[in-house]
């Protein structure tokens, strides 16, 4: 039976490879699908993983309706086995709904890949919707982890170098390379944390800059507890 199922995370949990992965994987089987995404870090119409692999897409605007896609191809003579929807966080609740018709009424797969929570913690819309329809929700294997080598469980937003909390839910950018150097200004980037060190406002940036400052507790820049280790 067909299946709406979502593969969630946050960023550099290996959410896009493993989309790139299925869809290779369905057509080497001889199925034939769509894939699709939006507001993806590398450009319109693109599939990226950053791994450096990357397809054309399909992308998914807010006045796209997916079934009428969907139900237009078919009738034009197209197979349509399974579809993998990409950065699913930022399509609009009404899509998601019908992805779950696709799903129920057209007997096809449906994979989306999407971030839970921005940076505030906050549930995506689309996220939301996912939870709430899905067959099924899945963490991906590979976990992505804090400065501090502990899983990460949050999107931190990094403006000019600092974290902040507050804006609007939709700025795209993509997880910084960890230099020390200056930032452009304007430069929007994301860090992975766990939640000791999201709510602590703590990037690996902040760890670095106050290492040596007397007014930083030691409890403040150690390594947390990894799971299993002994105090």
């Amino acid at each position: 039976m067909a299946e709406l199922v979502f593969f969630s995370g946050t960023m550099d949990c290996g959410k896009s490879t493993l989309a790139l992965q299925m869809d290779h994987n369905h057509r080497a089987r001889g199925r034939s699908g769509l894939v699709m995404t939006k507001l993806d870090r590398a450009g319109e119409a693109v599939l990226s993983s950053r791994l450096g692999l990357s397809r054309d897409a399909l992308e998914v605007r807010d006045d796209l309706d997916l079934w009428d896609l969907v139900v237009d191809q078919m009738t034009h003579g197209r197979s349509i086995h399974y579809l993998i929807c990409d950065e699913a966080q930022f399509y609009t609740p009404a899509q998601i709904e019908q992805l779950a018709s696709i799903v129920d009424e057209l007997g096809i797969d449906v994979y989306a890949f999407g971030i839970t929570a921005d940076f505030r913690t906050q549930l995506f819309p689309g996220s939301r919707r996912l939870i709430e329809l899905a067959d099924r929700t899945q963490v991906p294997q590979v976990e992505a982890l804090c400065w501090c080598g502990r899983r990460a469980t949050h999107n931190a937003r990094v403006v000019d170098g600092h974290m902040v909390v507050e804006g609007e839910q939709v700025v795209v950018g993509d997880t910084g390379d960890g230099d020390d150097g200056d930032v452009p200004v304007g430069t929007v980037e994301y860090e992975v944390l766990c939640r000791r060190h999201y709510m602590r406002r703590m990037t690996s940036h902040a760890a670095r800059a106050h290492a040596g400052d007397p007014d930083v507790l030691p409890f403040d820049l150690d390594l947390c507890p990894l799971p299993g280790a002994s105090s």
